[in-house]
């Protein structure tokens, strides 16, 4: 299920009514027969009330026609059952699951024509400590006490090892929030008088002006200011734009995106943008429009200057955690491969104890990491190759000569890879992913190819959302 659509209006009194919305189709898995699913969308309200209005839809894939949703009348109850992998609450009924955002276990919920919901509300339910919440189409889970949010997280990493019949242990809950998030993209729209900064509502174009976003680092504190300035140094009649502020080590980073044509005056207002606001870096696009001194990331005792536009790691305590849990679990191996490596995030710091093959498919990333393992003393050898490995993975012949592998793909996982890895002699296999149900097939490609899987250890740097980190200990048998 995608992001829903969530509150319409942010109550901030007893008093205040809610609009109507709708939101999109989750999906439900029916083996052998159609994924339908029905939603019920949420209006929270800050305290241990709930309100809700409902419109329920349905997903239908592969049908020829469509069959009416089941109708829901005034006075219809759902008990919340448990929390779904996305942190909505699941009701289970005999249409399918219905997911209720913000709602949890226990609670039941009665749907009343008025918009006004009756429920029992749960013990777990506490008070959200940002005033966007359930408006901005980001965290989805402040609601949730501690305890029972931990139980969840970790039960999402356990859900899709067991959807795979993969019985493995795993490791408590590793809390690497830190300080907060260090990089964001917060969208600008521009009209004749005004500059709107925000972010999205969930599975919408309605853009939620915000002014603070207390899940920041406190190096982006500003951020929201910031990137009105940055709009500002554009004509009013701009397309709509983002901007990606990134916090280094050396000052912030940003990338405008989306802009057509960028003319003399605002690349001379973008300037005087970075001058203002003492920033390490303004770019349009990935192209440096104003450079103050170069971002900087400090991987080990290598000092990498990211690209304009690049990725890192949500957060710096992020970063530490995955990058010890790495180094523990290669242990004294002379010679490994990094792939999927982007900057060097992880080759650089293992440079520091073996000889290093980093491959990625971002040409910048690569240039960025061959500069910082040149201009780095100390370090083992680090070669490093352009590749992309969705479409060319490494082979078996190719992987044999290492001791360890460390990978770390996108979201989409990395099944060719695996299915290479399978088979080759390679002892040790580290595997780092952000979504645990492609990293649950590519374990279990690797499982099949003879190796174990020793253990999970999930890794909580996307706190008070669904996203999650985690890192997989391979053997070969």
């Amino acid at each position: 299920m995608r992001r829903l659509k969530q509150l319409d209006r942010f109550l901030t009194s007893p008093a205040t009514t809610a609009k109507p919305f709708t939101a999109p189709p989750a999906r439900a898995k029916q083996v052998g027969q159609p994924k339908i699913t029905y939603v019920v969308n949420n209006l929270r309200r800050r305290g241990q009330n709930s309100y809700l209005e409902l419109t329920m839809r349905k997903k239908r894939k592969n049908q020829g026609h469509k069959p009416k949703p089941p109708r829901i009348l005034d006075g219809t109850q759902f008990r919340i059952d448990h929390i779904g992998r996305h942190g909505d609450g699941v009701a289970v009924s005999d249409a399918g699951p219905i997911y209720i955002p913000f709602a949890l276990p226990g609670e039941t919920i009665t749907i009343q024509r008025s918009g006004n919901i009756v429920s029992n509300p749960s013990s777990d339910r506490i008070e959200a400590f940002c005033p966007h919440f359930a408006r901005c189409g980001g965290c989805m889970t402040q609601h949730i006490n501690l305890e029972r949010y931990i139980a969840w997280k970790r039960g999402t990493v356990e859900t899709a090892l067991s959807n795979r019949g993969l019985n493995v242990p795993i490791a408590d809950l590793i809390d690497a929030h830190g300080l907060g998030r260090r990089r964001t993209t917060l969208h600008i729209k521009k009209s004749k008088d005004t500059t709107t900064v925000g972010f999205m509502r969930a599975s919408s174009n309605e853009l939620i002006e915000i002014y603070s976003c207390p899940i920041l680092t406190p190096a982006l504190k500003g951020a929201p200011e910031l990137a009105r300035a940055l709009g500002d140094a554009f004509p009013a009649s701009s397309s709509p734009l983002d901007v990606q502020i990134t916090a280094t080590d050396s000052g912030l980073d940003c990338d405008v995106r989306g802009v057509k044509e960028i003319s003399l005056d605002s690349r001379i207002n973008l300037s005087e943008v970075a001058a203002e606001y003492d920033l390490a870096r303004i770019s349009v696009d990935r192209e440096t429009v104003a450079e103050r001194r170069p971002p900087i990331l400090k991987f080990g005792i290598a000092n990498m200057v990211l690209p304009a536009g690049g990725f890192l790691q949500a957060t710096a305590t992020g970063e530490d955690v995955l990058s010890k849990l790495i180094m523990d679990r290669v242990g004294s191996a002379k010679h490994a491969a990094d792939l999927f490596s982007g900057t060097g995030t992880f080759a650089l710091r293992l440079a520091e104890k073996m000889s290093i093959t980093a491959v990625d498919g971002w040409r910048p990333a690569v240039e960025a990491l061959t500069r910082a393992a040149h201009h780095t003393p100390g370090l083992k050898p680090v070669v490093v190759e352009q590749r992309d490995l969705s479409g060319h993975p490494l082979l078996t012949n190719e992987l044999n000569r290492f001791e360890a592998v460390v990978f770390d793909p996108p979201r989409a996982g990395a099944k060719e890879q695996a299915n290479e890895l399978s088979t080759s002699n390679v002892q040790t296999i580290v595997a780092v992913s952000c979504n645990p149900t492609t990293f649950s097939r590519d374990a279990e490609i690797l499982i099949k190819g003879g190796y174990e899987l020793i253990d999970v250890t999930p890794v909580d740097q996307f706190k008070w959302t669904a996203h999650i980190e985690l890192v997989g200990h391979f053997k070969r048998n």
